[in-house]
């Protein structure tokens, strides 16, 4: 485990079930606060710094190393095989180390990460992915904290803002993830799937059915009244669905 993951060390149950947090674009580690918070008591939690995010800012982004540094966090929790939790770019980037490391993988929950990321559609992304490095990041920053403490109460951001924000990574990250899955990237998954969306997060429920369709053991909840960003929008329901997930992967079920 390196200084840019995050980790707790309360004592938890000899057999509890590992857990890594993997977020979404621009953010860190920081923004799972609430859920390690939550969680720590029953089972081993940790939160991941993508590559060109948070504490590893300056490491230049690939699905390669974010794979990597995954299975690095699931192998210093030292509990075998973990649930790994990602949103939107984490989802995708736990996708690819589902295929990889199948191995290391208990469970996997998609937050916000259920549509596909070919075709036409795609094409607003790639002109933001263009526009973001036009804009000061120091004004991108201002703008983010402004809105994030608009919405949401400063215990469930101020982690997020604190560590602040990865627009440089931007560019790269969606240029690799943009045109490289669909709902096929779930028949790579050995392990049980829950597809974890925000109520009201049109946009990336948009292959929900067919992501659940494509791997024998998912199944769907939706977070209610919650957007894409559903743990921030209703940390509790989000907190609750995983820990009821990880609950039934202990026992079997």
């Amino acid at each position: 485990m390196t200084t840019a993951d995050t980790a707790d060390a309360s004592p938890v149950a000899a057999d509890a079930l590992p857990m890594v947090f993997v977020h979404g674009t621009r953010f860190s580690a920081g923004q799972w606060s609430a859920q390690l918070a939550a969680l720590r008591n029953e089972f081993p939690v940790a939160a991941v710094d993508l590559p060109g995010h948070g504490e590893r800012s300056d490491q230049p982004w690939s699905l390669s190393s974010a794979t990597a540094i995954i299975a690095s966090a699931v192998d210093a929790l030292g509990r075998g095989p973990a649930l790994v939790v990602g949103h939107s770019l984490g989802g995708y980037a736990a996708l690819e180390f589902a295929r990889h490391h199948p191995e290391r993988l208990r469970g996997l929950v998609l937050a916000g990460a259920s549509a596909s990321t070919r075709g036409a559609w795609t094409m607003p992304y790639r002109w933001v992915a263009g526009l973001v490095p036009r804009i000061p990041a120091d004004r991108l920053a201002r703008w983010n904290d402004r809105l994030l403490l608009r919405h949401y109460p400063p215990e469930v951001v101020e982690a997020t803002i604190r560590a602040g924000y990865a627009f440089h990574t931007l560019p790269a990250a969606w240029g690799e993830v943009l045109g490289r899955f669909d709902a096929g990237a779930m028949r790579h998954v050995a392990a049980p799937a829950l597809i974890l969306n925000g109520e009201k997060d049109s946009l990336f429920r948009s292959g929900e059915a067919d992501f659940a369709r494509a791997h024998p053991h998912a199944r769907v909840e939706l977070i209610p009244r919650a957007g894409h960003l559903a743990n921030f929008d209703a940390p509790d329901a989000f907190t609750d669905a995983v820990r009821r997930f990880a609950r039934q992967l202990a026992a079997g079920r």
